[in-house]
């Protein structure tokens, strides 16, 4: 539904989007910079912990988990405060899951690790559901990519800075501690040595934790208006739906970011450890990741540039998909840097596949936008599952971390499916 202008009713007037838009690009870049840590702290805690590749991909499961787990309470939640207040409890909930990386690191205890990452996850799940929607409804359906891949840019920018920040904190010299650990046999020395290492995250959590609790303050007391979903549309051809049960291209929506989180998290996070597993000194693969990142900027760039005005945010979505596939393809057919190369490129392709997805599937859904926010939201545990897979794999002698990264084509090629055919199931009057 359009008022005169033609801006949809739930949205806030054009000029007046600068400053939410500015508000919620600024929890974008917060989002990027925790959630992007994870490629470093993988490799950190597998030489800290102890771990196998198998249990170090753990890190990845707890963070992405949480979104499954806490996507529906954190519907709950804004409905009773709100999205402003839910976003700022939410900066509280992660500065908490940042605190028990403390307590953590000073017993090196894997599975309080874990548990903060779980918080985080907590956190981060109620800014998602909140944010995402709020930028889709800031204006018109048709630039909702345009919006998002402008948020993508603040969010993937922290996400190169992140584990290079990190990364120089907590791995320089690790590959000297790993030679230096395969020649020691007194348990107590090599506890010290590990201890040490595992010290060294203590500060930038603590850091961190202030900095989000600042920011929490910072957007409970901004101008950030209160932005409600547009009603459903009721005509004669198009009822009114009873349950967002009634929107099967939603539910296809819902499938196809899970693979999408999978394959983008796969494409970012595993990047510093296969680069390892290639012969790669931990000073040079330590910024692969950041390769991904940087090849998501462009794209997010191309989308900002090119949608609506030169392409539908639908064909771009489908083209994306395709190329996907073909990096993939050639990454698992080549070897050394040309393979860490095309993963990255990964990068490229996935970064219009968020503004694309979401705002596609939850088109239409009116007053179920923020219960069909917070499905969207759990399928952010494809960032749990996939990559812990992608881990299995890679352990295994006979497929390696090469071979491994086959397991994203099936990913692509429903992400493919969704842009072509998908996105119209149950929905009438669908302009390509």
């Amino acid at each position: 539904m359009q008022n005169d202008s033609g801006v949809a009713t739930g949205s806030v007037q054009k000029e007046n989007y600068l400053i939410p838009i500015i508000i919620i690009g600024v929890l974008f870049f917060i989002f990027g910079f925790v959630t992007w840590l994870n490629a470093t702290l993988i490799p950190f805690l597998k030489t800290a912990c102890e771990l196998t590749s198998f249990e170090s991909y753990l890190v990845t499961f707890a963070f992405y988990i949480s979104y499954f787990v806490m996507a529906l309470p954190s519907s709950m939640v804004l409905k009773k405060t709100g999205f402003k207040n839910g976003m700022a409890l939410g900066l509280l909930i992660m500065a908490i899951g940042a605190l028990i990386f403390i307590p953590a690191a000073n017993t090196r205890t894997y599975t309080w690790f874990l548990l903060g990452l779980f918080v985080q996850g907590t956190g981060l799940a109620i800014l998602q559901t909140a944010s995402n929607p709020y930028v889709t409804i800031l204006g018109p359906i048709e630039s909702a990519a345009k919006r998002i891949s402008i948020m993508g840019v603040a969010n993937k920018f922290a996400g190169i800075l992140s584990p290079i920040i990190l990364g120089s904190i907590v791995l320089t010299g690790i590959d000297k501690i790993e030679k230096q650990l395969d020649g020691i046999t007194d348990a107590a020395l090599r506890t010290g040595i590990l201890d040490t290492l595992a010290s060294k995250v203590i500060l930038p959590y603590a850091v961190m934790a202030v900095v989000l609790v600042i920011m929490a303050v910072a957007v409970k007391y901004s101008s950030l208006p209160e932005v409600e979903a547009e009603e459903e549309e009721v005509t004669d051809e198009q009822p009114a739906h009873k349950s967002i049960f009634s929107f099967p291209y939603f539910w296809l929506g819902v499938l196809t970011l899970f693979f999408y989180l999978g394959a983008e998290v796969v494409a970012v996070d595993t990047l510093i450890n296969y680069g390892k597993s290639l012969g790669f000194s931990i000073d040079e693969a330590k910024f692969f990741s950041s390769f991904t990142l940087i090849a998501m900027i462009v794209g997010y760039f191309f989308g900002i540039i090119a949608i609506p005005k030169y392409i539908s945010q639908q064909k771009a979505l489908k083209y994306f998909a395709l190329l996907g596939t073909i990096f993939t393809l050639v990454a698992v057919t080549t070897s050394g840097f040309t393979s860490v190369l095309f993963i990255a490129a990964l990068g490229f392709a996935n970064s219009i596949m968020w503004p694309a997805i979401w705002p596609l599937s939850v088109d239409g859904l009116g007053k179920y936008l923020k219960l069909g926010s917070a499905f969207m939201i759990m399928a952010i545990a494809g960032g749990a599952t996939i990559p812990l897979l992608y881990g299995y794999l890679s352990g295994i002698s006979s497929i390696g971390s090469t071979l491994a990264y086959s397991i994203l084509i099936p990913c692509y090629l429903i992400i493919f499916y969704f842009a072509t055919w998908g996105y119209k199931v149950g929905r009438k009057n669908v302009v390509n």
